[in-house]
């Protein structure tokens, strides 16, 4: 059994074995002489036999540990609707980093210093402030739970977001898509011109069923359930309809894109890589396909709302990465004057030497 000091902690921990299991325990104190005190009382106990490890879900003063926190955040996330793998992800870092803090222990420097090693660590500053704005929302839960107080909540929010600069924007051309179509390989061609004349998102596509998403019919496909959490309609134009309606439904199977089997599949990666490779193209991703999608409509002078709503924003915020590869709309906007006007002379009063000419 050691006591030690954390650089995220100014308190003294201890870490020790018990039933095979690496335990560690804040003293709640930075007093070295108080901290060997309770170190030697925790030695003591362990050796009569009157310590648990259940015991670590809260401090000696009855403060709540972050690991049960955690534990109990994770239980209400799995009943949200947004919920992600990518959540209990989230959780599982920070668990391992603040686990045996207990929560009113959190400080301002504690979070940044967690924040700044994402960013030592060569990690990109979206995934520090993915984590950092999951703490927040916990710690948020945690006042509404009784389990943390007001004022920690204060300290946890006064850390800033880092500024992102990763925001990735690849596309292809139309001579590009055609031959990555071309490179696909039979399984994988379906599903690449899916999302290319959608824009859809990899997880949207390859879970669409036939019965539940697509309707040939009306010329649709339904999803009950997207990221942003509501539901869209996406339009099947001609080319994709054509490719839909080739597919064999597998018998017993629900899903539109299936191997030999029936079987769904659950990623597309190699295959997409192989793709791309064969087609000459470099540095694109399965997702880039949706900003390909986007890209050639707005190039094609389909307005940014419109777009917003193909491709499901819940904000124009984020479709407004695609407003430079259409400069002609500005022009646009304001020759609505010329035809108003009748391109007749526009006066500005109150020239002493007379009216402005502003006739175009």
């Amino acid at each position: 059994m050691s006591l030690y000091r954390r650089k995220d902690s100014p308190l003294w921990w201890m870490s020790f074995r018990m039933k095979c299991r690496r335990l560690r325990e804040s003293t709640g104190t930075g007093k070295r002489k108080l901290a060997e005190r309770i170190h030697a009382q925790r030695v003591m106990e362990i050796a009569e036999g009157r310590f648990s490890a259940e015991a670590l879900s809260r401090t000696a003063d009855g403060s709540t540990l972050f690991s049960e926190l955690a534990g109990q955040y994770l239980v209400w996330a799995e009943r949200q609707r947004g919920f992600k793998v990518n959540k209990q992800y989230l959780v599982k870092n920070l668990s391992s980093v603040f686990g045996t803090l207990a929560l009113r222990e959190f400080t301002t420097q504690a979070v940044e210093r967690f924040q700044s090693a994402f960013i030592t660590a060569g990690k990109k500053p979206a995934t520090a402030n993915r984590h950092v704005a999951c703490l927040k929302h916990m710690h948020t839960k945690a006042v509404e739970w009784d389990l943390g107080g007001e004022d920690v909540l204060k300290r946890v929010r006064r850390v800033k977001m880092l500024p992102e600069h990763n925001r990735r924007l690849r596309f292809l051309s139309r001579e590009e898509s055609a031959a990555l179509v071309v490179a696909c390989d039979p399984h994988l061609r379906p599903i690449v011109v899916t999302a290319l004349n959608t824009g859809m998102r990899k997880g949207e596509i390859l879970s669409l069923e036939w019965g539940r998403h697509v309707d040939l019919r009306h010329g649709l496909i339904l999803l009950d359930v997207t990221k942003n959490g509501e539901r869209r309609e996406v339009p099947i134009n001609q080319t994709l309809r054509e490719i839909l309606s080739a597919l064999v439904r597998r018998i017993g199977s629900p899903y539109v894109f299936t191997d030999g089997e029936g079987r769904r599949y659950r990623d597309v990666k190699r295959s997409f890589a192989s793709a791309c490779r064969r087609a000459g193209i470099k540095d694109f991703r399965f997702h880039d396909l949706r900003h390909t999608f986007a890209s050639q409509l707005v190039m094609a002078g389909v307005d940014l709302t419109t777009v917003k709503e193909l491709l499901g924003h819940k904000t124009l915020t984020m479709t407004l990465r695609y407003a430079h590869l259409a400069p002609a709309h500005l022009s646009n906007a304001v020759r609505v004057l010329d035809e108003g006007n009748g391109h007749d002379l526009v006066t500005l009063p109150g020239n002493k030497k007379g009216a402005v000419s502003l006739t175009p």
